[in-house]
This record gives structure tokens, C-alpha cells and sequence, in this order.
């Protein structure tokens, strides 16, 4: 029976993650970008000022909403959206995409990223247009809310639109515990049982305590984590992998040649044949790309749509500065650590070292840091994937409410803590298998909803841009609810 639902599972998963759905996802990404008018390089001052830069000079972006009021701002919106994409994948999985795809991998997965800024503006932009206020007067948005009310208002959709709405439901509460949840958890208790030494039973009921304090307190309280946390690893990691890099600035050049070479088949990867060596380095690049800033798959728009932002482009501005700082930022200095230490041969592709995944990048950290190399990537693994369980417990939350409930998402929450402890101490690689699966599934209703609501992108985005930055005097757009409000008062 196991077996059987391997199989079945492997298929399912090798289209979800074969070439025709990467190609989908990318796909996707350039069509926003072409009719928004490249808006991540036409606007980059623009963005940039009001996203990075407002952290620094608008207190209205990190500023807290009153206490009974159930929005988050629109820094915790970041981090808490960046607390679920940094993860293993920007540690295990780049060092995936070099061992299999080679150095070239890298360059794909920066093309995959360029395009998935737009698909992740797209997706903010819709959700914070068809969000709505719960029973708890918290906003619920996302990619089902945009397929229920945006797609299933169009013609001839009323009835595909709610059922690719509760689809998206279901793969995103199954990947919350896959993906979100045991699988992350594992790879602490692993890494901690590895370097420290500490049980994984141990490791695992003390995360699932950790876990509950702050799950268990909703969104508010998590966001509030996020954003101290978030900032924190982040800096903590990009240092020490950029002394890895300065140790070894000598071979930079090279691994800068070898990426470009390698993506354009100009040196074979692993001394394979050329053609398949592109193959791979373009399949690997673009799904780790994916994988890793999740841009396509609907779930960090579930947390962007809790912002106390009105502006929907505001927040798609900050979904832009999501995926660089995920993919453009981490996963490229994992990669030039690993590249530049000397662990894999840069004329070929091949990686001399017999490590794999995060041991290939623990193994790189310790040519500068020795044996405490392992320690570092054992504590970023610990920062990286726990604050992933926690990003990841508001996605499945939020589907669990559209399937169920406001009030049912109690329920959710206690399971999710308890099935900390499960990914902690099991052996799960059929279950990992899975989440993947239905993670990777969440896309596909998702980007039906991005590519049929993409006019509605273009528009808004046009309202914006004439209102905000080239000064027109016209009204902003309405969301989707009060605009339907306004048509209803206009009846009466």
C-alpha cells in the first residue's frame, strides 16, 4: 500500500515539478512583467524607496497597529512572509541545485527570480484587493479569496472559481504540515542531534513548547516574533557566509565565470554532454528558485493580505523586495560560500566533496570556521526552518478557516504544535514526499487565478502609478468589497 501510494505520489510530483509546470510558473512571470511594463526595473527607485527604504524613513511602515486591532504592519507582514520562504531550501536546497545542475544552476534560478518578483506583486495585489474582515475582525486573504470572488465573477466561472478555491484550501493545509511543519522540524533535530548532540525527543518537545507560546497567540503575536527574529538570522547568516566568501575572494572570478559559463552549456556539467548538462543546470536553477522564494505557489499572499496597508500595489511592492532579498540575497551568498571554497571543481561542475545538501554547506563554512562550521549551519538551520514552522502555521491556518471556520482554527493550531513533536523523532521521507507534492499543487489553482485576474493587476497598478508617482489627480480604486458595497448603495 506504501508503495503504491510512493508511485502514484512520484508521478503526481513529477509533473508538479517537471519542466511544463517550472515552465508555467516562469511563464507566468514574464506575462506580468511584460504588461505591468517591467515594473520591478521601470519602478526599481520607486520600490526600493518604499520598501527597504521606508524600514529606515516612514515610520508608518514599521509602526504597530493599537492593540485590539488585529492588522500587523507592513514590516511584520515582511518578515513574517520571509520567516516561511527562508528556510532549508536557501541552505540545503542551493547546495541541491549546484550538485545537480551545476554552477549554472545558479543563473537560472536568478532568471527564475527576476520574473517571480511580478508573479508575487501580481499575487499581493489581488490579495489585498479581495481580502475581508473574519468573525475575530482579523483581514483573511489569498489565493482563494481571489479565486472564489475574483475569478468566479467573471463569466462562465462562477462555479471554477470556488472550487479551485477549496482546492487551494486543501494543498495548502496538507503542505502546512509537510512542508511547513515536520519536515523543517526534522531537519533541526537532525542537525542539533549531529553538532550539539542534543536527543531529538528533546529537541522536538522543546520547539513544540516554543512553537505553542507563539502559534497559539494568532497572527499578532507571531508577526510580532518575525519581525525580531526574521532580521536577526538574516544578518547572522549573510556574515558569516560572506566570511567564507572573503576567504576565498581569490577564486571569485572563477565561480562568476563558471555560473554564466554553466548556464549556457559552455563547460559540461560533471563532464556530462553539454546538452544535458543546460538541461539540468535550467531545471535545477528554476526549481530551486521556485521552491525557495515560493513565488507562484499563493502562500506568502496570505500573510502580505494581514498588512494595515490600503494601497494593494504597496504591497506588492514589498512582494518584490520578498523574493530578491530570498533568492537574490541568501540563496546567492550560500551559493558563492560553497562555489568559492574549493569543494566543487569549477570547470566541470562535479562536486569533489562526498557531503550532500547542508552538509556540502556546513563543509564549506568549515574550511574558514573548522569544526565550528557545523555548529553555525546547525544554528541557522535551527533559525532558518523554525521560522518557517511559524509562517507556515498562519498559511495553513488561513486555509483551514476558508474550509472550516473562523472558530475552527483552534483546532488547526493545536494539531499543528503537537505534530511538532512527530517531525522531530519520525522517519517521514514518504511524508516529505508528499507535502512536497501539495505544495508544489497549491500553484496551479493559484496562477489560474493570477493569469484570469491579470487585466485587474494591469489596472490597478495603472491607477497607482498615474496617481503616485506621475501625480494624476484621479480617485484611487476601490477593493473589490467596497466596491460591490457602492454598487449595492447605488441600487438602493
Amino acid at each position: 500500500m506504501v508503495d503504491t501510494i510512493k508511485n502514484v505520489n512520484d508521478a503526481i510530483n513529477g509533473f508538479v515539478w517537471g519542466l511544463p509546470m517550472l515552465i508555467l510558473l516562469v511563464g507566468t512571470g514574464i506575462l506580468m512583467t511584460t504588461i505591468t511594463k517591467c515594473f520591478q526595473i521601470t519602478h526599481i527607485r520607486h520600490w526600493l524607496k518604499n520598501t527597504i527604504g521606508g524600514i529606515f524613513g516612514d515610520k508608518k511602515v514599521t509602526e504597530h497597529t493599537e492593540k485590539g486591532d488585529q492588522q500587523i504592519s507592513q514590516f511584520q507582514s515582511l518578515c513574517t512572509a520571509l520567516a516561511a520562504t527562508i528556510g532549508t531550501g536557501n541552505i540545503a536546497g542551493v547546495a541541491a541545485a549546484i550538485a545537480s545542475g551545476g554552477p549554472g544552476a545558479i543563473f537560472w534560478m536568478w532568471v527564475v527570480a527576476f520574473f517571480g518578483t511580478m508573479t508575487n506583486f501580481s499575487e499581493n495585489v489581488l490579495g489585498i484587493y479581495f481580502r475581508k474582515r473574519n468573525e475575530k475582525d482579523e483581514w483573511s486573504g489569498g489565493a482563494m479569496y481571489y479565486l472564489h470572488d475574483g475569478l468566479g465573477s467573471l463569466k462562465g466561472c462562477h462555479r471554477i472559481g470556488p472550487v479551485l478555491a477549496v482546492l487551494f484550501s486543501i494543498f495548502c493545509v496538507i503542505a502546512s504540515f509537510g512542508i511547513g511543519n515536520m519536515s523543517q522540524i526534522n531537519s533541526i533535530a537532525v542537525n542539533m542531534d549531529s553538532a550539539l548532540h542534543v536527543p531529538r525527543l528533546v529537541m522536538g518537545i522543546i520547539l513544540m513548547f516554543l512553537a505553542a507560546l507563539i502559534i497559539l497567540g494568532g497572527i499578532k503575536r507571531i508577526a510580532t516574533i518575525t519581525e525580531k527574529l526574521v532580521p536577526l538570522m538574516a544578518l547572522f547568516y549573510v556574515i558569516g557566509a560572506l566570511i567564507v566568501i572573503i576567504a576565498h575572494i581569490g577564486n571569485l572570478g572563477a565561480v562568476v565565470v563558471a555560473v554564466i559559463k554553466g548556464a549556457f552549456g559552455l563547460r559540461a556539467v560533471g563532464g556530462g554532454m553539454v546538452g544535458a548538462g543546460i538541461m539540468m543546470a535550467v531545471q535545477w536553477g528554476m526549481k530551486r528558485g521556485v521552491f525557495s522564494n515560493e513565488a507562484g505557489l499563493g502562500s506568502s499572499v496570505m500573510v502580505h493580505s494581514s498588512s494595515n496597508v490600503r494601497e494593494p500595489v504597496v504591497q506588492g511592492m514589498w512582494g518584490i523586495f520578498e523574493v530578491f532579498a530570498d533568492t537574490m540575497v541568501v540563496c546567492t551568498i550560500t551559493a558563492f560560500a560553497v562555489l568559492s571554497s574549493g569543494l566543487v571543481d569549477l570547470e566541470t561542475g562535479a562536486v569533489i566533496s562526498d557531503k550532500e545538501t547542508t552538509a556540502l554547506v556546513a563543509e564549506a563554512f568549515s574550511t574558514v570556521f573548522g569544526s565550528a562550521g557545523n555548529v553555525f549551519i546547525a544554528l541557522a538551520i535551527l533559525l532558518f526552518a523554525f521560522s518557517t514552522v511559524l509562517g507556515w502555521s498562519h498559511y495553513g491556518s488561513k486555509g483551514f478557516e476558508y474550509l472550516f471556520g473562523t472558530k475552527a482554527t483552534s483546532v488547526y493550531k493545536v494539531a499543528f504544535v503537537v505534530f511538532i513533536v512527530f517531525g522531530a523523532t519520525m522517519d517521514l521521507s514518504l511524508a516529505w514526499d508528499l507535502s512536497d507534492t501539495f505544495n508544489g499543487l497549491m500553484a496551479i489553482p493559484n496562477l489560474i487565478g493570477v493569469l484570469s485576474l491579470s487585466p485587474l493587476v494591469v489596472k490597478i497598478t495603472d491607477n497607482y502609478v498615474k496617481r503616485k508617482i506621475k501625480g494624476q489627480d484621479i480617485k484611487p480604486m476601490l477593493s473589490w468589497h467596497d466596491e460591490i458595497q457602492k454598487v449595492h448603495e447605488n441600487e438602493i
